[in-house]
């Protein structure tokens, strides 16, 4: 952006009034971003006049009225020749300024510091090179619907005059003979759902049968069926059996062999030494 020169004051003179500064000012009431060509608007007739220098700043000789051309008489402004002081954070002034900009701005109109464009979307593959789950039926539509539409597919010489609707018919012949396999591998498939269902339904079905008729009761009714051992409570736990020995001299004398037969065994294999 090419540099702006500030005006060039042609004239020392003022009109007498102490200097105005900026911070005595409302912050929408002068201009002097770095920029931008420095203005304010005077505040006696409240226009917006040029600020002219670089060092000394005064506000630019005009007129009262702006329609001298018009033949009215030229009035010099009392605002001529002010002095003008910068007394103020530019950069803060100039954030809060962008900020009340925003802020006024409709929403529609806002617009991001950075702007993202968004790439152009990519044509459509055709529909021979559409990779999706080729199945009897789709391959079928899809070659049929490419013969309405294409002039070289006529007959039986669409291989030559159009290499698309060749590549379609393969598709579809290839369905054709791939799809007694896959019929059997979905017959199979269902098959293994329904004996999952049912082995996950059998134990539910048992529980609810022996609820409803197990129990006391059907091993009280066996009981009444059959005749029973002696000594034995019941044939679903089995006979009573003794946890007694029934000759006690015979245990004796059999535990005292076991004994003398534990002793010759020791002696036979000494304990190796852990030294």
């Amino acid at each position: 952006m090419p540099h702006k020169r500030p005006g060039r004051v042609r004239t020392k003179n003022t009109n007498g009034r102490e200097a105005l500064k900026l911070s005595s000012m409302a912050p929408e009431d002068y201009n002097v971003r770095p920029d931008e060509v420095k203005s304010i608007a005077c505040p006696d007739c409240r226009t917006w006049r040029r600020i002219m220098g670089d060092k000394v700043l005064k506000i630019r000789e005009h007129c009262i009225s702006d329609k001298v051309v018009e033949g009215e008489k030229h009035v010099t402004c009392p605002g001529s020749d002010q002095l003008v002081i910068i007394d103020i954070d530019v950069r803060r002034w100039q954030s809060e300024q962008n900020r009340l900009l925003r802020d006024a701005m409709p929403q529609d109109n806002r617009r991001a510091a950075q702007q993202f464009y968004k790439p152009l979307p990519a044509p459509a593959a055709p529909v021979y090179q559409i990779k999706a789950e080729a199945t009897l039926e789709t391959t079928r539509q899809s070659y049929l619907t490419h013969r309405k539409g294409c002039a070289g597919c006529v007959g039986g010489k669409h291989r030559k005059l159009c290499p698309d609707g060749g590549v379609l018919a393969r598709r579809y012949v290839l369905a054709l003979q791939e799809e007694p396999a896959r019929r059997e591998a979905r017959e199979q498939l269902e098959r293994q759902e329904q004996r999952a269902a049912r082995k996950q339904s059998a134990p539910a079905v048992r529980k609810a049968q022996w609820a409803k008729h197990g129990g006391e009761a059907v091993e009280k009714a066996n009981n009444l069926c059959a005749t029973r051992k002696k000594g034995s409570l019941s044939e679903f736990r089995g006979p009573n059996l003794p946890m007694l020995p029934q000759d006690n001299e015979a245990h004796e004398r059999r535990q005292a062999e076991l004994g003398r037969k534990y002793k010759q065994y020791a002696r036979k294999t000494p304990a190796t030494s852990m030294a």
